[in-house]
């Protein structure tokens, strides 16, 4: 009977520490992605971001189309409006309490493809694509870029993946294939 106790005590210790030291992976913000991802040597993936639509996305909200749909349909600020933030804004399609860093100002940044970067960003785990993939990192999919690129989007075009990928492509020279 005691060591049936024990294992249980055992195994509830094991799981509430397992428990206490599970992390919610936070948004940090393309500011900290900035800092290694804009070097000549790497691709400049951060200038490439901050030339393409996404990091505009949230000043397309006022442009004269997103007004006139938002007054048709009773939005006063589109840049305030959680339909239109979840995908206009990377920090404005993420609960609150996630954003560590990361300004709904930035648009559409590296973490709404690459996921939130607070456990992967270190060099130790970049440098390893597993390692880095079990902490937090995604890679661009379909998938990924059709939460947004669908139907429901009310200004709506076909959406071709390989097409549109290739336009915002920022590979890394230094990462082997």
């Amino acid at each position: 009977m005691r060591v049936k106790k024990l294992m249980f005590v055992m195994l509830m210790a094991f799981l509430c520490g397992s428990m206490a030291s599970a992390q919610d992976y936070k948004y940090i913000g393309a500011a900290k992605c900035k800092m290694c991802h804009n070097k000549p040597a790497k691709g400049e993936q951060y200038n490439k971001w901050k030339a393409a639509p996404h990091s505009k996305a949230m000043l397309s909200l006022k442009s004269e189309k997103s007004l006139a749909y938002a007054k048709e349909h009773g939005i006063a600020d589109p840049s305030k409006d959680a339909k239109c933030l979840k995908c206009h804004s990377t920090a404005g399609a993420v609960d609150p309490s996630l954003r560590a860093g990361i300004r709904i100002e930035e648009g559409v940044s590296c973490e709404s493809c690459h996921g939130p970067g607070s456990v992967y960003k270190s060099m130790s785990i970049m440098k390893d694509r597993e390692k880095a993939l079990q902490n937090g990192l995604i890679m661009p999919t379909k998938e990924v870029c059709e939460k947004c690129h669908n139907k429901e989007n009310p200004f709506y075009k076909p959406f071709n993946f390989e097409e549109f990928y290739a336009k915002i492509a920022h590979p890394d020279p230094t990462l082997k294939k």
